[in-house]
């Protein structure tokens, strides 16, 4: 990385995809900026390591769909692309494989799902042209309030002109009906149990369970992203996507240095002036991004005393669990048809992913986790060597602070941390689940990483308890609220500072939301 610029005008803490992003866009606007990444490696989520020799797997996340469908791509792809960063996709972004070995798949051909659907249960495949349809006539509106600046005037002209298109009854009623719960859709839309089991995980992908509210609104967008886009991962790895928006900010003379924990921003007379870095080096700049928790930012690196009661009601999600395999062959699933699935979801279905979900808010491992299966190799062959297959596979329903288990097989530690033993024994349940549906796969393993949800926050602090979505996305902390009640824009409070992440508005994932409105609002 790049030596830093002691004087930017824009000086941004962290590296993730929303950081990376605003810096592309800023220095591309002319602006000096320098990025400040606490690791040794920049990115954040996104990252990219060996598994054995000749074998790449993204530890972290790795499906890039809220990008390539998004704003900050349109602004930055065409130089993505110039850096060599090349999505790759399958036509089958998704499927479920119940445990009695029943499968339904999800491809970007409206014509084949509908055909899925209704096999599955006669009129579920009508039923869910028609919801995507329905969700396709609002999603002008609908993607705008979750994914422009709510407080913008773009944003006041759009529910302008929707009220008078809809009437104002109408456009609340709208609204409305956008807080349906996965469950209040899935129960009323489908009668198949397979139909309902393949949307009801992916609102775990949001932060969400399937009772809360929002949740079965949140299907539907990845049910219309995934049938426009699949489900991208970047060729050779999530890392590929980091060099290139580092190279965008260096070739247009910012710099990104990593190592370098920053430890204060400075602030005089409310407004912030400058960065003081772990090194001694002070770093003077007149505007800052933060890509950090609430509590890093106002209980560390810039404390605010009135933000005391926010922060103390602030709460993180659930944790995630990551395991990893390379494999000796090919990925023989015992039920046809599965092996260009990029994310394939086991479970027993709706009331299975409600029941895991519930166990691990109480704390406990849950009996039967939601297992999320990506066949990297599916879409990008350069992953492993010839005759091998890498699987990535995410558990989102994991506890923060272990209280138990609810299986009662495994002992837990009383002090609730996750230990090494206690990641591979969950490890081990997992992998039985797995193996129950892969002809000969223990045999077969190769390599097998884990990594808990204390792993994960290891590997960057805004993980905090192996949350990846920077804090609950239930409604009290969303889009208006988020992170708190009193929040504007990606305002702090101090002039020049301002806040970006995930526990900012738009919220999570790999979109570059925030880090895109934060770079628009400055001029880019």
């Amino acid at each position: 990385m790049s030596s830093p610029t002691t004087s930017p005008d824009v000086a941004i803490i962290g590296s993730g995809i929303n950081a990376l992003a605003a810096g592309a866009m800023l220095a591309k606007s002319g602006k000096r900026v320098a990025v400040f990444e606490r690791e040794e490696v920049a990115g954040g989520c996104m990252r990219s390591e060996t598994l054995a020799e000749g074998v790449t797997y993204d530890p972290l996340a790795t499906t890039f769909v809220l990008w390539v469908t998004g704003a900050a791509h349109g602004a930055l792809g065409d130089d993505l692309a110039r850096h060599g960063v090349e999505f790759c996709a399958t036509d089958t972004p998704t499927g479920v494989l119940l445990p009695d070995g029943r499968a339904l798949t999800y491809t970007t051909d409206r014509a084949r799902n509908v055909a899925a659907f209704d096999a599955a249960h006669e009129g579920d495949g009508a039923r869910l042209s028609a919801d995507l349809d329905a969700f396709g006539a609002d999603a002008e509106l609908l993607f705008g309030l979750m994914g422009g600046d709510p407080w913008s005037r773009p944003t006041a002209k759009m529910m302008g002109r929707e009220a008078w298109k809809r009437t104002p009854h109408g456009l609340a009623s709208t609204l409305g009906g956008a807080l349906v719960s996965m469950r209040g859709w899935l129960e009323t839309s489908f009668g198949s149990d397979l139909s309902r089991a393949l949307w009801a995980p992916w609102c775990l992908h949001a932060g969400l369970g399937p009772e809360t509210a929002f949740s079965g609104q949140m299907g539907q967008v990845i049910g219309f992203a995934l049938e426009a886009a699949s489900a991208p991962i970047v060729k050779g790895g999530a890392a590929n996507m980091v060099r290139a928006l580092v190279a965008i900010i260096e070739e247009n003379g910012g710099t990104v240095q990593t190592g370098a924990n920053v430890e204060e921003v400075l602030v005089t007379n409310g407004r912030a002036v400058g960065l003081r870095v772990s090194d001694g080096d002070m770093v003077t700049a007149r505007t800052i991004l933060a890509s950090t928790t609430p509590h890093q930012l106002y209980g560390d690196l810039a404390p605010r005393p009135e933000r005391a009661e926010d922060l103390r009601r602030y709460r993180y999600g659930k944790g995630n669990f990551q395991l990893h395999y390379l494999l000796d062959g090919p990925v023989n699933w015992k039920t046809e048809g599965l092996e260009n699935v990029q994310l394939l979801h086991l479970t027993p279905g709706l009331d299975g992913v409600s029941k895991a979900g519930n166990e691990a808010e109480r704390g406990l491992l849950p009996e039967v986790p939601t297992i999320c299966v990506g066949q990297p190799c599916a879409a990008d062959p350069s992953r492993a060597p010839e005759g091998k297959s890498v699987l990535w596979l995410q558990m989102p329903e994991a506890p923060r602070e272990v209280r138990g288990d609810a299986a009662g097989q495994i002992d837990t530690p009383a002090d609730g941390q996750w230990t090494e033993a206690l990641r591979e024994a969950y490890a081990d349940r997992i992998e039985a689940i797995l193996a129950s549906h892969i002809h000969d796969f223990k045999d077969r393993v190769v390599t097998r990483r884990a990594i808990s949800p204390a792993d994960l926050e290891g590997y960057n602090m805004n993980l905090v308890g192996g949350d990846p979505y920077g804090g609950a996305c239930t409604l009290d902390q969303f889009f208006l609220f988020r992170p708190f009640p009193s929040t504007k824009r990606h305002d702090t409070g101090i002039k020049g500072l301002y806040h970006i992440g995930a526990s900012t508005h738009p919220g999570p994932g790999l979109a570059g939301g925030s880090g895109f409105l934060v770079a628009k609002e400055l001029g880019a």
